[in-house]
């Protein structure tokens, strides 16, 4: 199987330029999220994510801890931006994601981010929470790929994401890799503050699929294109992630699916007593065993 990066075709035919407007627009009346704030973040305003049109950066560097076919040999190229369309109550990294830290850069300073990484020998540029983010990044390319930047774009999103955004970027990812957090509306809005969570998660998971199809990973093991689902089994919700293992099935037998086990209490977690204990072991293991029953790919970390 041959593989050449999508967004290189775009940016030749000048589609990323209209991708670029349309979301300029879309910006002025937030709704690049499926919170859909209103807010005119071209004039300054803040919405949810208390973003505006700049990126703010935490940090730009080779990744070693993600899943083995974005790892390799020289790491994923990845940037964490601040900020979150998501109030997760129990984020590990909730002094980026919720308290902000990071720095407002430009879109040049991006695209010579996303530079480095690859002249530095990363397999792919990894965008954390890229989500309230999009617009900024698509400015990025624009700078970054006539200077040269080819290697795969990974959407690594926390799952609440717009169709309707997700069909305007067409094109421009290769590899998307979502969380699906919850099955439960109710711990969604307890825990993130996003009612409709599960819906929306599972109509962007498959409006992911169907824009790359399952995950190919070539002949070094490096993975070119596809989706890779991320799952943090939560205590005491392991039926909810088995129903979460069934509809990955449903979308396809063949999806690459990271079962985690990295729960621990934090940032707010003490809160809210479901929260409050650690993941029982036991608990992790029947929802991964379950996940290899279905047929499901692993996807582990390096």
């Amino acid at each position: 199987m041959s593989f050449h990066p999508s967004h290189i075709a775009l940016y030749n035919k000048g589609n990323l330029h209209q991708i670029a407007e349309i979301l300029e627009k879309h910006s002025r009346n937030c709704r690049i999220c499926p919170r859909e704030c209103g807010v005119n973040r071209i004039e300054g305003e803040h919405g949810f994510c208390t973003s505006g049109v700049n990126p703010i950066v935490s940090s730009a560097s080779p990744h070693f801890g993600e899943e083995r076919p974005l790892v390799g040999r020289n790491g994923s190229g990845t940037i964490f931006f601040s900020n979150c369309n998501l109030s997760c109550v129990y984020c590990q990294n909730y002094d980026i994601s919720q308290l902000g830290y990071g720095r407002e850069i430009s879109s040049r300073e991006l695209a010579d981010h996303m530079l480095a990484l690859q002249n530095r020998g990363c397999h792919n540029i990894n965008f954390v929470s890229p989500t309230h983010m999009i617009y900024p990044i698509i400015r990025a390319l624009l700078e970054a790929i006539p200077l040269g930047l080819d290697v795969p774009l990974v959407y690594n999103s926390g799952g609440y994401d717009s169709i309707e955004t997700l069909k305007i970027i067409e094109g421009v990812f290769d590899i998307y890799m979502p969380d699906f957090k919850y099955w439960d509306s109710k711990d969604s809005w307890e825990y993130s503050r996003a009612r409709n969570y599960p819906e929306i998660a599972a109509q962007a998971i498959k409006e992911m699929y169907n824009q790359v199809g399952d995950l190919y990973i070539d002949g070094r093991g490096i993975a070119r294109r596809g989706l890779l689902v991320r799952h943090l089994v939560l205590p005491g919700k392991k039926e909810d992630s088995k129903k979460i293992m069934d509809f990955l099935f449903s979308i396809s037998p063949d999806t690459y699916v990271n079962v985690m086990d990295q729960y621990r209490p934090s940032y707010r977690s003490s809160e809210f007593p479901g929260l409050r204990k650690r993941l029982m072991y036991d608990e992790y293991k029947e929802v991964l065993d379950y996940a290899r029953k279905t047929g499901l790919r692993r996807a582990d970390r390096a």
